[in-house]
């Protein structure tokens, strides 16, 4: 693991990724499986925090689950692309956003509370830069459950669950807001968080448990920053097939070593004809083409159209958007 050579922080880095317990003091259940004390744990992690290397202890949400997201993109005038991210990122409902090797070289994630207002940023976005937006739209996630095997043993991926959104209520959404922003390095962060929402420490975790089992949640852990860890190569491959194919090419393609993440989303006639999303994190350009080449070889994707599109620079990494900032509720 790049920077950590510590044996004990690597695998509280690495198998902690998921699974984060859900109880009153949670870091001193990760201090016992590492033989650590609850104190040496949060100083660990505070650590790893501070130079950059995690960017939180918390929750991701399944996609347009009980928010909404999409992937969007502009083409940017080489003269204009940090003037063009900077308004991009100015909008706190833009959670990544990064430069790629193409014409349409600014991409970025778009979240918040529901599609409503992943339309009014796009539109803002649109009319703030004179550029077209480009809205690309989920359909199916096939492996969105993005996670780093930093050692040899490590597990990079969860098993993927069904989502059911039946069991959510309107006052999780506080709730889940706090956890994409990260919990407290705390003993009772737990507590911490239900004392911000106006909330019981014990409706809480029972909440957190419930949105866990029912998928909503898709991972609880450790966020790391690949890139901090040596994972720089990054590179989004985009599939021109039919959406008959994809269903059979999809859930293949998320299973190979070395795809990190993979979906469907839909086309833009005329401009952008690519359905299947696939990404690759690696530690250098060449062996993220290595992965591609070997997936290229995959009975269904033999001939295939695509494009590797390489970042180049991030703007921006934050947690989703899911519930609307207090000015916008009241």
């Amino acid at each position: 693991m790049e920077g950590v050579t510590d044996p004990i922080t690597q695998a509280l880095l690495d198998d902690w990724q998921r699974g984060f317990p859900i109880c009153a003091r949670p870091f001193a259940e990760l201090a016992l499986s590492l033989g650590l004390d609850e104190a040496d744990v949060i100083a660990r992690l505070d650590t790893q925090r501070r130079n950059g290397r995690i960017t939180r202890v918390g929750a991701t949400c399944a996609p347009n689950a009980v928010s909404a997201s999409t992937l969007a993109a502009v083409a940017a005038p080489e003269d204009r692309i940090e003037e063009v991210a900077a308004i991009i990122g100015a909008e706190p409902g833009i959670n990544h956003s990064y430069l790629r090797e193409n014409d349409w070289n600014l991409w970025f994630v778009a979240t918040g509370p529901d599609r409503a207002h992943v339309d009014a940023a796009l539109a803002r976005i649109a009319e703030r830069t004179g550029l077209r937006v480009m809205d690309l739209r989920l359909v199916r996630p096939f492996n969105v459950d993005l996670g780093f095997a930093l050692r040899r043993n490590g597990t990079a991926h969860g098993t993927a669950k069904t989502v059911d959104p039946s069991v959510f209520r309107p006052d999780d959404r506080p709730i889940l807001q706090a956890l994409t922003r990260g919990l407290p390095l705390v003993p009772r962060p737990y507590l911490e968080l239900a004392e911000t929402v106006g909330r019981r420490e014990a409706d809480v975790l029972e909440r957190i448990g419930v949105l866990v089992d029912a998928g909503i949640i898709a991972r609880l852990g450790i966020i790391v920053r690949h890139r901090a860890l040596g994972w720089r190569s990054n590179a989004m491959v985009v599939w021109d097939l039919p959406h008959d194919a994809i269903t059979t090419a999809g859930p293949l393609l998320a299973a190979q070593p070395g795809i990190t993440l993979c979906y469907e989303r839909t086309p833009v006639p005329g401009l952008w004809p690519y359905r299947l999303y696939s990404m690759i994190h690696a530690r250098t350009r060449a062996d993220a083409l290595d992965v591609l080449t070997r997936v290229c070889r995959l009975p269904e994707l033999q001939g295939v159209p695509h494009l590797p599109l390489f970042s180049l620079h991030c703007f921006k990494q934050t947690g989703a958007m899911v519930a609307a900032p207090q000015k916008e509720i009241a």
